[in-house]
């Protein structure tokens, strides 16, 4: 099969994303649906409005029980007794559709647990079209709602890059891939037998855009690891076209080889296109109401003399997102982005891009505070987000994520590499704040002091939420864990969701928080591992309702990682578990409205281990204060609560009133080790950002 066969080209174009896409694009076009909803601003508000707590999926990992699908299990009535008493809104799948790759008409599997989307049905491996729609019913039964994705940054290789390859119709115009000259193919690597690309080394590339033919090196080489990826391009081997030429082609992929980038600005717009049919898809076909845009951050790419192409806060990403992001609001739903870019870039995406964004900004920073006991850095990076007037309650506060605990902070290595910024008592210009920061973290979540914990390439590190709390407890040896370490580390588990889940915005947790999940060992997923990927180790798989109790391995292959707190079933019946004790915190958050509150001052202290964050909150109820020791000492502090009328103080969680706030403004706090504070002052508060 090849691009002399017309039945075999005809077949991919059936498979292909961008024909399928062009179809959905008919049931929108000259139709009065267009217009019934705004769409030109991003409305952050409105959308954690709608599903302010999310539970995060991720469908490899879970253990399902024989004879049921991933989606069955997920739309499971009983799972979702449990979730909607939890205060759970919304469900986060997860990418579900096809991905992988093709050679010939076989598929081959995803290279990026299903971030490498090659067409718009569901993934056989996780169940059927109808049993994802059957999902959005059960949830939104239980007042809930499910957020699919849209991965608008790249595809797979499947049938709209093969028909690329070929250089078929408009296809090639999907993608950053340029033909190279046969004059010039001496200069190009031979692909290995068994391979259909092979990456460049940094010589070629420099050769190869002094030729005209490619933009050059990027910023930064994402997943970079020393002889599989040094840079952000591959070739492919030579390939007849159906044009009946052989060519060569130097295609982009700013993350794996497996995942070539788009090209939103060619004349076809051909990715557009595709990339929005999509997500018509997934909102008129599926039933979901919000949609995540991965890797978002990387729609443009541009030559530069005489340095490193312009691949970062390229505004072309900034046309692009306003584009997807207005075309999925008119469509009746809503957007968030993970965009782990410099604060500025961030702040420059929301106006008009994707409703909500990903709370990269403190996420490092609140993990940080807790394997150091300081919440400078995390204070430090609060502020900094309010510089950029980047609103908390567009944000999306998580615990674990299906990626590592990145550890790039942007911010300081690129724009502000120069900048100056003050913390522990003495100036630090960005990138040097960048390397102490990073190696403290790497130091305590890594190595000998937990060997259990991977680093991830120059990423960051894998690793689950459990398996940072017991780094930062000092606990080496997982298997040593005893029923009073697992006391504590729930106790500060909890801590952690008081962080995100008692300020604005949306808070996420994932099936692995659930149940207490630990890493699994690098050699059971050594088949996963490939060139480096070590974020597989915190990726176990999990039984959220006991369905499954003596299966070992998910349907994804994954290996069943050891829990601490239980299936979710069981937790709902024992007293003080990690489930109830985050439903109360919850109900306190939603019976105060507390994702719709405004972040007003976030407090100098002079205990290193104590967080405070003031709120108002909505509809005139009060002053809301969020403190938190990330420290294993006890605190008493007194802090001023700016312009705040005195009145009761009281306890959110105990329902008790400890007291009044003095004329002054004045507050004592009194913490134990890792516990964590909601009080509410019955007063008015003006903002003002301390």
């Amino acid at each position: 099969m090849d691009a002399s066969d017309p039945t075999y080209i005809q077949w991919l174009v059936d498979q292909s994303m961008l024909h399928n896409a062009k179809h959905m694009a008919l049931k929108y076009a000259g139709q009065s649906r267009q217009w019934l909803r705004p769409y030109a601003e991003a409305r952050p508000r409105a959308a954690s409005a709608i599903a302010s707590v999310w539970f995060t999926a991720y469908p490899p990992a879970l253990l399902t029980g024989e004879g049921k699908s991933v989606l069955a299990t997920l739309g499971d009535p009983n799972l979702w007794r449990s979730l909607a008493s939890l205060g759970v809104q919304g469900i986060h799948t997860g990418p579900m559709k096809q991905a992988g790759g093709l050679t010939g008409k076989a598929f081959t599997p995803s290279v990026d647990g299903n971030f490498d989307r090659i067409g718009f049905e569901i993934d056989p491996q996780y169940g059927t079209k109808e049993e994802f729609i059957a999902l959005s019913r059960t949830a939104s039964a239980h007042n809930a709602i499910v957020i699919d994705d849209v991965i608008p940054a790249h595809s797979g290789k499947g049938a709209d890059f093969r028909l690329a390859e070929m250089g078929y119709r408009d296809y090639p115009g999907i993608y950053h891939m340029v033909e190279i000259k046969p004059a010039d193919w001496e200069f190009l690597p031979d692909v290995p037998e068994g391979r259909d690309a092979v990456n460049l080394i940094p010589a070629t590339v420099d050769l190869l855009s002094k030729k005209q033919y490619i933009v050059g090196q990027l910023q930064r080489v994402i997943f970079f690891e020393p002889g599989v990826k040094e840079t952000d391009w591959s070739v492919t081997a030579p390939i007849l076209g159906v044009d009946g030429v052989t060519r060569r082609w130097v295609y982009l992929h700013y993350f794996k080889e497996g995942q070539p980038s788009l090209n939103w600005l060619d004349p076809t717009f051909a990715a557009q296109q595709m990339i929005i049919g999509d997500a018509l898809h997934s909102i008129d076909e599926l039933g979901a109401v919000g949609l995540r845009l991965d890797a978002n951050g990387f729609l443009g790419v541009e030559v530069r003399t005489g340095g490193l192409a312009w691949s970062e806060g390229h505004p072309l990403s900034l046309v692009g997102n306003r584009l997807l992001a207005g075309a999925i609001r008119k469509a009746g739903a809503f957007s968030f982005q993970e965009l782990n870019l410099t604060v500025d870039d961030i702040a420059a995406m929301t106006q008009g891009g994707a409703d909500l964004s990903y709370d990269f900004i403190t996420r490092p920073a609140y993990h940080h505070a807790l394997l150091t006991g300081d919440t400078e850095f995390l204070r430090l990076m609060l502020r900094i987000m309010h510089d950029y007037k980047i609103d908390p309650a567009g944000l999306i506060h998580a615990l674990q994520n299906h990626d590592e605990l990145t550890l790039e902070l942007v911010h300081f290595w690129t724009l502000h590499a120069d900048d100056i910024f003050m913390f522990q008592g003495q100036t630090w210009q960005g990138r040097l704040l960048r390397t102490h920061i990073r190696e403290t973290m790497y130091s305590r979540l890594t190595g000998e002091n937990a060997p259990y914990n991977q680093r991830f390439v120059t990423n960051g590190v894998a690793c689950t939420t459990v398996s940072v709390i017991t780094a930062a407890l000092g606990i080496r040896d997982l298997d040593a864990i005893t029923d009073e370490d697992t006391a504590l580390i729930q106790k500060i588990h909890l801590l952690l969701v008081m962080y995100n889940a008692f300020q604005p915005g949306v808070f996420a947790l994932s099936g692995w928080d659930m149940v207490g999940a630990l890493p699994v060992s690098l050699e059971s997923v050594e088949s996963f591992v490939t060139g480096g990927d070590t974020r597989w180790v915190h990726r176990g798989a999990y039984d959220l309702m006991n369905v499954a109790p003596d299966d070992t391995i998910s349907g994804g292959g994954l290996p069943k990682a050891r829990v601490l707190y239980g299936s979710l079933s069981e937790q709902m019946e024992r007293p003080g578990s990690f489930a109830l004790e985050m439903k109360h915190l919850l109900s306190v958050r939603q019976a105060y409205n507390l994702a719709a509150s405004r972040q007003v001052a976030v407090p100098d202290v002079t205990s290193p281990g104590l967080l405070v964050m003031i709120h108002e909150l909505a509809d005139a109820r009060g002053t809301q204060i969020t403190a938190l020791n990330f420290s294993a000492v006890e605190i008493e502090e007194s802090i001023t609560v700016p312009n705040a009328a005195s009145g009761p103080v009281v306890d959110m969680i105990k329902e008790i009133i400890l007291g009044d706030l003095g004329e002054d403004g004045a507050l004592l706090l009194k913490l134990g080790p890792y516990e964590g504070l909601s009080l509410r002052i019955v007063s008015t508060l003006r903002p003002v950002l301390g």
